[in-house]
């Protein structure tokens, strides 16, 4: 089975990766980056300006696709930067993925995304999975962690120290709300992308894993 991986080089998107060239069953994984990723068997890594996405080609060709993608607004540097990266580049690359062929979709939100959520950042998921639905994937998984518990680099300080509490207080926080590893969230991605059941599956954090 095909492979295209969006956002592999963030903290999902590594294991998702790690995951998918360790699964016998992938026979080749795509991993468009701008920077290049080490070198691996199965594993083909086109560098890519997303600023400058190419709509058609052998990049987008893939059975099913795993999306990763995703940024803060403190590294993006504003909102509209921000969005350029969670809403419109993870519309695009899925858009070009479905147009060559691609049935299978499966892609990280967040707990609690809503279109008419007054968070920036909970609204802007929200119109990203209302977009997605739109592009007519015959399957469409959306995964919606909760805090993610992993090291970044660089470290998101808020992302950071939220996590630290949640591992202290982990006992009395709802299930919905607990942290999640990079790894349970990859699994979840690459179980839902190779099962491609039909319609939209919305899997919430406490059945990540």
């Amino acid at each position: 089975m095909k492979f295209l991986l969006l956002g592999a080089t963030g903290a999902v998107g590594r294991a998702v990766l790690r995951q998918l060239l360790a699964d016998d069953a992938v026979t080749a994984v795509i991993a468009p980056t701008r920077r290049p990723l080490t070198p691996a068997p199965k594993l083909t890594n086109p560098l890519t300006d997303f600023a400058a996405l190419p709509g058609e080609g052998d990049i987008w060709q893939a059975d099913a696709v795993v999306s990763a993608l995703g940024t803060t607004q403190k590294i993006a540097g504003s909102r509209d930067a921000f969005r350029r990266v969670d809403l419109d580049l993870v519309i695009a690359t899925a858009a070009a993925a479905r147009r060559a062929g691609s049935a299978s979709l499966a892609v990280v939100s967040s707990v609690g995304a809503a279109s008419r959520s007054p968070s920036f950042y909970l609204r802007t998921k929200g119109e990203m999975e209302a977009a997605l639905r739109a592009l007519g994937y015959p399957s469409l998984t959306i995964v919606r962690p909760s805090m993610i518990d992993a090291r970044r680099d660089p470290p998101r300080g808020l992302e950071e120290w939220g996590t630290k509490a949640f591992r202290l207080f982990a006992p009395l926080i709802p299930a919905r709300y607990r942290a999640v590893t990079p790894e349970q969230i990859a699994r979840t991605l690459i179980a839902a992308a190779r099962a491609a059941a039909p319609g939209v599956r919305v899997i919430e954090s406490e059945d990540i894993g």
